[in-house]
């Protein structure tokens, strides 16, 4: 009698580790991993409460994007992939017990510019989707009968630029860049590399297959909190069931990953405004309030903040207090000491800055990803057909330090009561009569 050997579940993750950098050069060590695990959590969909989603995101043309979606449909479970699809088809085609990985490329051409309105059913689907249980409702006019349509599927999307907020809020974001000289990847063709690839796919959907029920049960100790531990949880889940390096691989990419996102201003806009309000506090010497004047002439000034272009005049009063009270921050008169205005007193903002923008902790900051680095994994990672030699040592994690970023100009403190500004909803101002003694 014969008994099957179990599967090496590291040495698989590995052999799909070659495979991405074999083909693609990725921005970073984690953002290898992270793909690797996000292919591999594919195959065990049945077990997950949430389906993270995997954007791939490009500020030029030619920096792999494709490249990489042709190897993650590759690898991953029943891909289905489209540059264009309606939101009925999709709504179809995920509709089942089984459903497919979606993979959408162009997706800028989806959501940006003109095409954001007509699609918004489209990012709706995929922001419902991101989470088991919650279906679409239809009328079959037909049946006469309310019809609830399964939206719960992985979805990979490939694009020029960020996608919506609210999709990238529920991704694993990679940002590719073009090759620099000096970095080849290996040519890839469907025909010849395509049986590699599924050979990879056949190979996780069974280890992965036969652990559902342990995936389904996992709990896994995240680094990071709230939706971003719903679309990490499947990834740290899979790297701890293959155990060896990969768990603590799994949460440094999880770390940097994240870490990435938040600087890179992936932020609404009423939480930058927030956010942007407290650094203008600070340039007025952390007084105990300010006037509108004050806070829009510091939010307009800026240079490399989006609020000089709201309007021809930049963010006004009111703009400012339509986007501060969804906080339930308001303005109010202030008596300053060259005369009252409407403004806003610093500790309105206290509770939404420690809830949505809290200061960052003092101690060493993430560094950032660096110029180029080793992405293969030495004695694990093939390079067969290419000119890119394994390195005898352990990639390195060093990574350069943040350039510091120049403090903006103060701005000056209240004068004259001519100076005073007001947010449009107050009354004109009174001329005060100064008598001398």
């Amino acid at each position: 009698m014969t008994t099957t050997k179990p599967a090496d579940g590291a040495a698989i993750l590995d052999a799909l580790h070659a495979c991405l950098t074999r083909y693609v050069i990725l921005p970073s060590a984690e953002a290898v991993d992270a793909v690797a695990l996000w292919i591999a959590a594919t195959h065990a969909q049945p077990a997950w409460a949430h389906a993270p989603r995997l954007v791939i995101r490009a500020p030029e043309k030619r920096c792999g994007k494709s490249r990489l979606l042709d190897v993650v449909e590759g690898c991953c479970h029943n891909p289905l992939i489209t540059v264009n699809a309606s939101p009925a088809a999709v709504y179809r085609a995920i509709g089942s017990d089984n459903p497919p990985t979606l993979l959408v490329d162009e997706a800028d051409t989806i959501f940006g510019g003109k095409n954001a309105d007509a699609n918004e059913d489209l990012r709706g689907l995929l922001n419902a989707g991101h989470q088991r249980n919650r279906p679409a409702i239809r009328w079959d006019a037909g049946t006469q009968r309310l019809e609830k349509i399964p939206t719960f599927a992985m979805a990979a999307l490939a694009g020029i630029g960020a996608m919506p907020d609210t999709i990238e809020d529920r991704a694993v974001v990679v940002r590719m860049r073009r090759r620099a000289p000096g970095e080849t990847v290996a040519p890839y063709r469907h025909r010849r590399d395509g049986p590699a690839l599924r050979a990879i796919a056949q190979r996780l959907g069974q280890w992965l297959g036969a652990h559902l029920a342990i995936l389904e049960a996992a709990e896994p100790p995240m680094p990071v909190e709230d939706r971003a531990a719903d679309t990490w949880e499947p990834l740290v889940a899979v790297a701890d069931l293959a155990d060896g390096t990969w768990p603590q691989r799994a949460r440094q990419a999880v770390t940097v990953l994240t870490t990435e996102a938040d600087e890179s201003g992936n932020v609404s806009t009423r939480v930058r405004l927030l956010a942007d309000v407290r650094t203008a506090f600070t340039v007025l010497g952390d007084p105990p309030a300010a006037s509108t004047h004050d806070l829009l002439t510091a939010l307009n000034g800026d240079e490399e903040a989006p609020w000089a272009g709201f309007g021809p005049t930049g963010l006004t009063g009111k703009r400012l207090g339509d986007l501060l009270r969804e906080f339930g921050i308001t303005s109010t008169t202030i008596r300053f000491p060259v005369g009252q205005a409407k403004g806003y007193t610093r500790d309105a903002f206290t509770d939404a800055w420690s809830r949505y923008c809290p200061a960052p902790a003092a101690g060493p900051s993430v560094p950032s990803v660096p110029t180029s680095f080793p992405q293969v994994i030495p004695g694990t990672d093939s390079l067969t057909g290419t000119d890119r030699s394994v390195p005898e040592t352990p990639p390195s994690r060093a990574r350069g330090t943040h350039q510091s970023v120049p403090a903006p100009q103060s701005v000056p403190h209240l004068s004259r009561q001519n100076e005073l500004g007001t947010d449009g909803t107050d009354t004109p101002r009174q001329q005060v009569t100064r008598h001398r003694r």
